[in-house]
């Protein structure tokens, strides 16, 4: 995985947040009229009724009917109408055009963004709402033509249709919607040109064309009388001429040119005639030296600056004059040598991103010069820090500094950042011992440090804790028991390290553990309840990883028959999300990542997907059978009980286990055949039961039969492919040997005529004596004749029986 990847994958939050904080009208603000009344208290009964028959054509298990920013009905006091619904991220099922929601004719304000709706094209019957002013339907998987009824809204002013797939015509998109102020047609698949009769619209102010398949450029008569006041093109096919029409809106706020199709560096220089410009995203540009290292006139306003990846050598001179700067962003760049000191002393700064450069160290002295900052969220991940970590700034909420060689313990002054919620020093060469206060934070991640002692044993009842990773350090002693207050405990990684302790059951009174990693310790006993009797109690454990530990045992029956990630589904949409932290409403904060072990291979940080599960018990001493219940594990990718002792028949439940992708069995003493149904299991990549005691003939499914035959070897009664044994019964000959066989019968039986009728014609001629002796000499001279005869009619005798 490359450092870029790890990057992007790892802090996708500083992003989320910068767009929710810095662009000026990404939330619509609706004006509430004095007879509209919140609730439905002032609705009419068919009002009530129209909006009841709409949530019940839906699944509403998501909905959080007590969460106001997510559910929101207001109705107007003198009619009874409702003229506000607000059902956001929670709809599950297809909004079809005879839906109750098209009844609600007065509606003036609706938002349905983030729903699950099943991919679908957008109703035509919204054009019936003729009273609507906002629209918003935003993350919703609509696809295909924006139907021309859109157009039947006159008084719209806001429509918001983001993060769909939708394509059309944006000419006749907007065509009579002459009361339009903000549009935001983001990510989606709209493609041709920029049309001028849309930047030139009456009102618009607000206009959001990012992540489509734009192209080419756009010239207008009149640039004078544009209201444009936030412009995003940003993820486009764009070329960079666009930039010199795009400075003649000289009221521009917010302006966004992101990956133009241009391999020309930018001036700088040129956006100092923007004096209002306060937000610039040109991430995915490079940008010309000279502009970057001279003290340019750059707008005095500006609050943003996103400049990621735009090839940046030396850090910018000209944001030293910037005193209003907010969120620089300067990450994925070529900067080298110290953090200038002058950058913690701008007043506003709250968000720093500078991670994947090459940064050595920091101007001034370590214990003051981040002290006084600022800022809120700094990330240094990803550079060549070698020396030991600043006092952090007292206003920090989260610091990210993964994977660098800062040195020297961890500094105590953590401990008394009162807003400090995320801490990532993973990757570094910290040593010395865990700071006592860990248990403040809600995400703690040492990952890959030199730490040593003990995890402290100071969580405290209602700690937010969610997120603990001390794996690959040289901690000892045992999994502190206070872990039992942090009832918020998604992820618990210990791996690697040299920790002497049970199974910690106790752990199972935790409601949101998902994932728990002991691999690589010294924890030992049994991993059942006491008495060895009922199941895995932990409620939403998705990730159990205990390998290469002294555990010992059996598993009862029903071990796994709680195992509670079943609601999880490969195909829910949840397959684009990550594991993670979720500080900000809806949106996830901070990434889990793993080292796991999946398909045969040792994987380094890992993305954790939220449908993911996976059980690993190798490398430890379990035995009797596997039980049944595995099969109750309905969503597990990944199987690994290698190397221990269980027995028994590999389970005939496993052929359930339908999203499993990888299973090792491998290094047992299995017995029986492997079940015919495990080649109809359609995601399994990888399998291996090599070294058991399994006989019989391998399944012949296209997932079996395509692995390596080190995959099966090692069970001297297996026969099949990809093995070279052949599965041909010891009571089967060969087709060739069997017709030589019938021929010397043949010959056989005509000599035993022959030898009859010469007997017979001897008896008749010289007499019965004469052919006694002659019949005594053959009997004499011929035993083994007799014998084998005898044996043949018997043998034969045998098999007409059978």
């Amino acid at each position: 995985m490359t450092t870029m990847s790890k990057s992007c994958m790892r802090w996708p939050f500083l992003f989320l947040l910068l767009l929710c904080c810095v662009s000026p009208s990404r939330s619509f603000v609706y004006s509430v009229e004095s007879h509209d009344v919140v609730g439905l208290g002032a609705c009419r009964p068919d009002q009530i009724q129209a909006l009841t028959q709409f949530k019940n054509e839906f699944d509403t298990r998501r909905c959080n009917h007590s969460d106001s920013s997510n559910e929101g009905v207001m109705c107007d006091n003198s009619t009874g109408a409702i003229t506000q619904l607000k059902i956001k991220a929670c709809l599950s099922g297809t909004l079809m055009p005879n839906s109750s929601l098209f009844k609600l004719h007065h509606l003036r304000y609706l938002d349905l963004s983030e729903n699950k709706f099943t991919p679908s094209s957008l109703p035509s019957e919204f054009g019936n709402l003729k009273r609507l002013e906002f629209l918003i339907l935003s993350s919703n998987g609509f696809l295909g033509q924006v139907p021309s009824s859109i157009r039947n809204l006159p008084k719209l002013t806001h429509l918001k249709l983001s993060y769909n797939k939708l394509t059309g015509d944006l000419a006749l998109l907007v065509k009579n919607l002459t009361e339009l102020s903000d549009l935001d047609l983001s990510y989606n698949q709209f493609s041709g040109t920029i049309p001028s009769s849309l930047l030139t619209m009456p009102f618009l102010s607000y206009l959001d064309l990012s992540g489509n398949h734009l192209t080419g450029s756009f010239e207008i008569p009149d640039y004078s009388s544009s209201k444009l006041e936030s412009l995003y093109l940003g993820n486009n096919f764009l070329e960079a001429e666009i930039i010199d029409h795009v400075l003649k809106f000289v009221n521009l706020k917010s302006l966004s040119l992101s990956f133009l199709n241009t391999s020309q560096p930018i001036d700088l220089t040129l956006f100092s005639s923007l004096k209002s410009l306060s937000y610039l995203a040109l991430y995915g540009n490079s940008l010309t030296p000279a502009s970057v290292n001279s003290d340019i006139d750059f707008p005095k306003n500006m609050k943003t600056l996103l400049f990621s990846g735009c090839n940046i050598s030396d850090f910018p001179i000209f944001l030293k004059s910037l005193h209003k700067l907010e969120f620089l962003d300067l990450s994925n760049n070529r900067i080298i040598g110290n953090v200038p000191d002058w950058l913690w002393s701008l007043p506003h700064l709250s968000s720093l991103d500078l991670h994947n450069n090459s940064f050595t160290g920091f101007e001034g002295s370590l214990d003051h010069v981040l002290v006084n900052s600022s800022v809120q969220i700094l990330e240094l991940a990803l550079n060549s820090f070698r020396e030991s970590l600043p006092n952090p700034p007292l206003s920090l909420i989260s610091l990210s500094v993964w994977n660098n060689s800062f040195t020297g313990d961890i500094p105590l002054s953590i401990c008394n950042r009162t807003f400090l919620d995320v801490l990532d020093l993973s990757y570094n060469t910290f040593t010395g011992s865990i700071p006592p206060c860990i248990s403040n934070f809600t995400t703690v991640n040492l990952r890959k440090n030199k730490l040593e002692g003990n995890i402290p044993d100071k969580f405290y009842s209602g700690a937010s804790t969610q997120t603990l990773d001390f794996g690959f350090n040289r901690l000892t002693g045992k999994l502190p028991r206070s872990l039992k207050n942090c009832s918020h405990l998604k992820f618990l990684s210990v791996d690697h390290n040299r920790i002497n302790d049970s199974f910690p059951l106790w752990l199972k009174t935790l409601p949101n553990l998902k994932v728990l990693t002991l691999r690589a310790n010294r924890f030992h006993g049994p991993i059942s309840p006491p008495g060895n009797q009922g199941p895995l109690a932990f409620p939403e454990l998705r990730i159990l990883e205990i390998a290469d530990n002294r555990f010992t045992g059996s598993l009862p029956r029903n071990y796994f028959a709680n195992w509670n990630a079943t609601s999880l589904k490969r195909n829910d949409e949840e397959k684009s999300l990550y594991m993670g932290d979720d500080m900000y409403g809806d949106r996830f904060i901070y990434e889990y990542t793993l080292d796991l072990q999946y398909k045969g291979l040792y994987m380094e940080q890992g993305k954790l997907l939220t449908f993911y599960a996976a059980i690993d018990f190798s490398g430890n001493k379990l035995q009797g059978e596997i039980p049944e219940s595995i099969g109750f594990s309905k969503t597990l990718i990944a199987l690994n009980l290698s190397n221990n002792a269980f027995k028994g028949r590999i389970p005939m439940s496993i052929a359930n286990l339908t999203e499993l992708e990888s299973l090792d069995l491998s290094g047992n003493k299995l017995s029986g055949e492997i079940p015919t149904e495990l080649g109809r299991l359609s995601y399994l990549a990888y399998i291996d039961v090599s070294d058991n005691q399994l006989t019989g003939e391998i399944p012949q499914g296209t997932q079996i039969i395509t692995q390596p035959k080190s995959s099966f070897e090692g069970n001297p009664g297996l026969c099949g492919l990809p093995l070279e044994e052949s599965c041909l019964s010891s009571n089967t000959q060969d087709p060739k040997q069997e017709e030589e066989e019938e021929e010397e019968e043949e010959e056989e039986e005509e000599e035993e005529e022959i030898l009859k009728w010469k007997g017979v014609v001897i008896a008749y001629g010289p007499g019965v004596l004469l052919g006694i002796a002659i019949g005594h000499v053959v009997a004499l001279y011929k035993p083994e004749w007799f014998i084998k005869k005898y044996e043949q009619n018997r043998v034969r005798g045998i098999r007409r029986r059978l």
